[in-house]
């Protein structure tokens, strides 16, 4: 009997985990006041906003933009604090940044939203915050951010002035018609010359001085007038409640239990709970389960209005459902698609492989998952004789590959090889009968076991990138002489102000995409930037470089490369593969050749007995007899024997060439 009265007494707890005594609060963070009046508990006990009060006229979406490292996320940080968004804490450093390979490496990878609640003048305006990144690498994420923008804060850095990336971001705004508000941050550092930031801001972009505000974004100090330019000077979204939903899926992350979350924009009409929803691009109908905005934590409400920004959860479990880009619409009321984004542009190409073959199938989804929130990224499955099954990736650079390949391993707990970085080279063929295997006169290849032959080629085509450079003028002759060593063509060259030049060059994309941006900024101090763009694609002399252990190629450690650079790194390669292969019984010979012409060689000398141990005194006939013995013996095993590259040898060759 008393069993029976503590279990209903156990039940009693569970079915009632609240005292009833214990009244509901709102969280501390949130403001008081007539917002938090409209912001009612759904029955989960998630709190939901009421967003009717926010018409079109009183919203505004604009980005943050501006160089590495000149304060984007901290500005990002002072106005979420302003807001009330966030609690005032010492602790509110990069709070956007919410990857760890952000906080450690002190970047911004992925674009971030919040909204804020910000009242002036007696109205209460919704303002969407976008943080971007400011490298070079990540300038699709910028480029994808604005398209949910109708204005952008260009952020400079009174210390460094304008950066390479800075006259990039600001001519993406001014490309997609935005209004821009430039900022010029760090005023409160002891060598800020907030002057000279203005005059070149004047002098590159044509903004009057009297346009620009001084802040100091780790102080606090005028961030608030910030604020009121964003109300005054951008203009609300160009959209009615009215009219049909149409949504555009800008960013999505995958979650484990809630499958795919998408970032959306609405450019028309309303979405809520319960409604039953259309993807443009894969015509698959699903029903929305929750809609909310970003504070920057998930926060549900009732509705999404035209104009806002925020995510939309519909129970897509496949992460290749919610392609970024996509045009969401109710069902039965299609609309016409949004234009979405034009797809990234690979510049850098690596193979990635499972360290462990077992491993492929748990890689391969984690892949899926992470392309679908770094949708920059292309995917083509590859095969190796020494590594396995794998794929071959396509990144936007070569920091990019590196954050990638971190973010596998922190968030995915995926150990990976990863070859070194090639980029994709054409051929224009000549020979008929292969015109006809590729089904056209022009191939890309992205991989040196594919290069054709130079006898059925008319010519060989190379990338190319307009590379612009920002440096201090004493700089000026170490840098020239560095892009020359590159292959590069001076296209121009502008002075920014009398002490900052801005140089432009045509590079081969193969010369920049190893240590290039290394190699500048040792030579300048750490002063000078670098930026690039896509500038097609020119005619190269190049060739296929192969490498043989003892007369056998080796598939994997083939690569494309310019004639003038062949006989360095072939050098380079066999000094490196006979540091990494183990020594065998007999003599290995480690050669780099084009076609049959061998260009560089290493010999890994052979183990051996030392035979002549036993003889001591007597005729030397005895010991040349013993020596002639083994060496015949080697020679036997030279030609039977097989040279098998240990797999760590093949990772340490085939990674980026950082110790030369």
């Amino acid at each position: 009997m008393a069993l029976a009265g503590r279990t209903a007494m156990r039940w009693a707890r569970l079915r009632s985990p609240w005292p009833a005594a214990v009244p509901l609060r709102l969280p501390p963070c949130l403001p008081a006041g007539p917002v938090a009046c409209e912001r009612l508990y759904s029955s989960s006990g998630k709190e939901k906003l009421d967003m009717s009060m926010y018409p079109v006229e009183s919203i505004r979406n604009f980005s943050i933009i501006a160089h590495v490292d000149h304060g984007k996320s901290t500005l990002a940080d002072r106005l979420l604090e302003i807001t009330g968004t966030i609690a005032k804490t010492d602790r509110n450093k990069q709070v956007l940044d919410k990857l760890q390979v952000e906080r450690e490496r002190g970047i911004t990878v992925k674009a971030q939203s919040a909204s804020l609640f910000y009242s002036h003048e007696g109205v209460n305006y919704l303002l969407n915050l976008i943080d971007t990144p400011g490298h070079v690498d990540f300038s699709y994420e910028v480029s994808r951010s604005l398209s949910a923008c109708q204005g952008v804060i260009l952020v400079v850095d009174a210390n460094e002035g304008i950066q390479a990336q800075t006259v990039a971001n600001f001519y993406l705004a001014f490309e997609a018609q935005l209004a821009i508000i430039p900022v010029i941050n760090k005023i409160d550092l002891k060598n800020a010359d907030p002057e000279r930031a203005e005059k070149q801001i004047e002098k590159l972009f044509d903004i009057p001085i009297d346009e620009c505000v001084r802040i100091s974004a780790k102080q606090g100090t005028n961030v608030e007038k910030v604020l009121q330019k964003v109300i005054e000077k951008i203009p609300p979204p160009h959209c009615n409640t009215a009219d049909p939903l149409k949504a555009l899926v800008f960013d999505s992350t995958f979650d484990h239990y809630r499958g795919v979350i998408a970032n959306i924009a609405l450019f028309g009409g309303e979405i809520q709970k319960g409604h039953k929803i259309v993807s443009a691009h894969t015509k698959k109908r699903y029903e929305v389960n929750e809609v909310g905005i970003l504070t920057p934590n998930e926060q549900p409400t009732h509705k999404l209005y035209a104009g806002q920004v925020g995510y939309l959860i519909a129970g897509m479990k496949e992460v290749t459902e919610a392609q970024i880009g996509d045009t969401l619409f109710l069902y039965k009321q299609p609309v016409e698609p949004l234009p979405g984004f034009k797809s990234a542009k690979p510049m850098v190409f690596a193979g990635m492989y499972p360290v462990d073959q077992t491993e492929y199938n748990n890689l391969k989804s984690a892949l899926e998952r992470l392309t679908l929130n770094d949708s920059s990224v292309t995917v083509h499955r590859d095969s190796s004789l020494a590594l396995g099954a794998g794929w071959r990736l396509g990144f936007l650079g070569l920091l990019h590959m590196e954050v990638f390949n971190q973010r596998l391993e922190q968030e995915y707990n995926m150990s990976v090889i990863l070859t070194a970085p090639t980029v994709p080279y054409k051929a224009i063929l000549s020979s008929a009968k292969l015109i006809k295997e590729y089904g056209k006169a022009e191939i890309t290849i992205i991989n040196p076991a594919q290069f054709p032959d130079k006898l059925s080629v008319s010519e060989y085509l190379e990338p190319t990138v307009l590379g612009t450079i920002v440096t201090p003028h004493e700089y000026i002759g170490k840098i020239i002489a560095l892009c020359q060593d590159r292959r590069a063509v001076q296209k121009d060259m502008l002075y920014i102000d009398e002490h900052r030049v801005m140089l432009k060059y045509l590079f081969p994309l193969n010369e920049i995409v190893v240590d290039f941006y290394d190699a500048l900024k040792s030579l300048s101090s750490g002063y000078a930037s670098f930026d690039y763009e896509d500038a097609g694609y020119q005619a190269a002399d190049l060739i296929k470089m192969d490498i043989l252990l003892n007369g056998n190629p080796v598939e994997e450690l083939a690569t494309i490369i310019h004639n003038d650079k062949a006989y360095a790194t072939g050098k380079l390669l066999c000094e490196r593969l006979k540091d990494a292969i183990p020594r065998q019984l007999f003599e290995i010979a480690i050669q780099a050749a084009i076609g049959k012409k061998i260009i560089a060689r290493e010999t890994l000398k052979a183990y051996r007995k030392n035979v002549v141990a036993k003889c001591y005194g007597g005729d030397i006939t005895r010991r040349m007899k013993l020596l002639k013995r083994q060496a015949e013996g080697k020679k036997l095993m030279r030609k039977i024997g097989n040279v098998e590259v240990p797999r760590d040898a093949f990772i340490r060759v085939l990674k980026r060439q950082t110790d030369k």
